[in-house]
């Protein structure tokens, strides 16, 4: 399997399809770079070298009981992009992964960004507090914690029905929810474990404000996990060049026609 080995010592695996311009794809919890094989295709296919990496404590990355965490996953993408001496990168995030290219570009790129794509993604910052007091109070963080750690396969396949949408009516095959299940059962539990904190905690005000690049904000108006107010419409007023869109009734896992759209408008953005 190709990997790098992070300064701390832990090998994250990666993949790669294309030529070109560099395109990093960071994923969503608690999946790994399987979640982006479609995308790996599609934009290989449109020229760009097109790379995925699987997080520390995810897929066929190390299990770690350290570094779970938003700077360390940003550092850890850091050492993907230098040990391929990659320049004039897009970074693309979902969820959990616009987090991390966030922080990357605005803390750890040296430069090596040219732009930022997220869809559904975490920042501005999730839980509510005296700062963002319309966030997601923290039981709801706690009460993922306590399934993750109960049955963490059951809380999966529950986790995908709100996920895809599909308790909202939308076509999601099985197939397409058991691949989410798939994914989430390759994830280490202290890692799955401790990256609901990452995620949910982690406060991007400052690294959004700090982004000297264009980033593309896409997301669902019906992200049952990632809500659209809290999240990207927030979001858009502290970049300095930033494009929203916002997809009608998409949910937020990247699937079916959403999924489809949302490449086609960053292919077109890209160029």
């Amino acid at each position: 399997m190709p990997t790098i080995t992070t300064p701390d010592g832990v090998d994250i695996y990666y993949v790669e399809h294309g030529t070109g311009q560099p395109i990093i794809f960071s994923h969503g919890w608690p999946l790994n770079s399987d979640a982006w094989a479609q995308e790996l295709k599609v934009f290989a296919d449109a020229g760009y070298r097109a790379i995925a990496h699987d997080r520390r404590g995810h897929g066929r990355s190390s299990a770690t009981t350290t570094g779970n965490d938003i700077d360390t996953y940003a550092r850890d993408l850091a050492a993907l992009v230098e040990a391929l001496d990659l320049r004039d990168v897009v970074v693309v995030g979902h969820s959990t992964g616009g987090g991390e290219v966030v922080r990357y570009a605005a803390q750890y790129a040296a430069g090596r960004v040219a732009k930022v794509v997220t869809i559904g993604a975490v920042p501005p910052q999730m839980v509510a507090n005296d700062a963002n007091p319309d966030g997601v109070p923290i039981e709801v963080f706690d009460g993922i914690r306590e399934s993750v750690l109960k049955d963490r396969s059951q809380f999966w396949k529950d986790l995908s029905e709100s996920f895809f949408g599909a308790n909202h009516g939308r076509d999601v095959s099985q197939g397409a929810k058991d691949d989410f299940w798939r994914m989430g059962m390759t994830a280490d539990l202290v890692s799955a474990y401790d990256c609901v904190k990452a995620f949910s905690e982690t406060n991007f005000v400052e690294d959004l404000k700090a982004l000297e690049v264009p980033i593309f904000i896409g997301h669902g108006d019906d992200d049952q996990i990632v809500p659209l107010a809290n999240a990207a419409e927030k979001s858009i007023k502290l970049v300095k060049d930033g494009t929203l869109k916002i997809y009608a009734g998409a949910p937020h896992g990247v699937h079916g026609d959403f999924q489809q759209q949302w490449q086609k408008d960053v292919l077109a953005w890209l160029a």
